[in-house]
């Protein structure tokens, strides 16, 4: 008679059965797996290894390529700026001081001064502060001969502001701002937490060049307020374009100089070359933090200067510089 033992002793054997199987199995199939994975990791690091000596090659053609770019920028830019004076206004401190300073290197190399440069604070285009800023802009204190426009919208009347006392009209005979009315307004910004002024003083200009870099961003803003956080930002570019377009109107022309990232939908660059009308009216430049760049922001004051405007840098339905003007024999 077949008892509980005997079918335990049948499970177990059972299930041995089994177990020495997938034991054999497994080691008869082991090899060639393990020998195809071996062969797919040596193939990936053989495929980074030309992947990196293919960036190494393509950063040094880069390198070179900017060095060559500085060495042969005063030449290039010889004579564009002859005579004339620029504004450098930085829209906030992500823009770097080593490009400021480039900038203004390459405008003297050009012939031209730089009168003063400008860094706007996070107040300045901050929605949150626009009624105190709108209230000082609007105030009693007002430099006489300033007309501000009829709106209500603070981007447009801060920027009418700047514009008016900053740069020198491009009509012959037109009145020159009043530098007293300059130290007065950028005084009262300052005080505002608006903008800081980083030159040791600041005179009307004929020229300005906004170097932005980026995209404007909300900070502190929580992930359930992603819908604010994106109207936030988009309110902070307009008010940016607002400036840009006040400088230009005010002067002889502005230029936009930006790098890669502000060329992007959101930035101050991508949303001056979105709008046909605003395209029309700035140059703008998505390659400033290189010599190719700068060279291209200079130069392109000098097209403004002759009412073009133009789109140069990497990006798409650009030109790489503007055109180098003739020298004269």
């Amino acid at each position: 008679m077949i008892d509980f033992r005997y079918h335990l002793v049948s499970l177990i054997a059972v299930f041995l059965a089994v177990a020495l199987g997938i034991v054999i199995g497994t080691t008869a199939l082991n090899a060639p797996i393990l020998e195809s994975l071996e062969g797919e990791v040596a193939a990936l690091a053989e495929d980074k290894r030309e992947l990196e000596a293919q960036t190494e090659e393509l950063q040094a053609r880069v390198d070179t390529g900017d060095a060559f770019a500085a060495a042969v920028a005063p030449t290039l830019v010889a004579g564009a700026l002859a005579g004339r004076s620029v504004l450098l206004v930085a829209t906030g401190e992500e823009v770097p001081a080593e490009t400021v300073e480039e900038v203004q290197t390459l405008v003297g190399q050009a012939g031209g001064t730089v009168s003063g440069t400008i860094r706007l604070q996070p107040g300045y285009s901050d929605p949150a502060t626009a009624a105190e800023v709108q209230s000082y802009v609007t105030g009693p204190g007002l430099p006489t001969g300033v007309v501000l426009p009829e709106t209500d919208d603070t981007g447009q009347l801060v920027g009418s502001l700047l514009a008016q006392v900053l740069l020198r009209p491009a009509a012959p005979g037109a009145a020159v701002p009043d530098t007293a009315a300059v130290s007065t307004v950028l005084a009262g910004l300052r005080a505002l937490d608006v903008l800081d002024v980083e030159s040791t003083g600041v005179t009307p200009a004929d020229f300005a060049v906004v170097l932005t870099a980026g995209v404007p961003t909300a900070e502190d803003a929580a992930q359930d307020a992603a819908e604010d956080a994106a109207e936030d930002a988009a309110q902070r570019t307009d008010t940016l374009v607002d400036l840009t377009l006040a400088l230009d109107a005010a002067g002889s022309g502005a230029v936009v100089a930006g790098d890669a990232a502000s060329a992007g939908e959101t930035g101050l660059v991508g949303v001056l070359r979105a709008d046909p009308e605003d395209s029309a009216a700035v140059s703008t430049v998505d390659d400033v933090d290189s010599a190719a760049g700068r060279v291209s922001a200079v130069l392109a004051l000098g097209r403004e200067s002759e009412g073009t405007s133009g789109a140069y840098g990497s990006g798409e339905d650009t030109q790489p510089v503007p055109p180098v003007p003739a020298t004269t024999p």
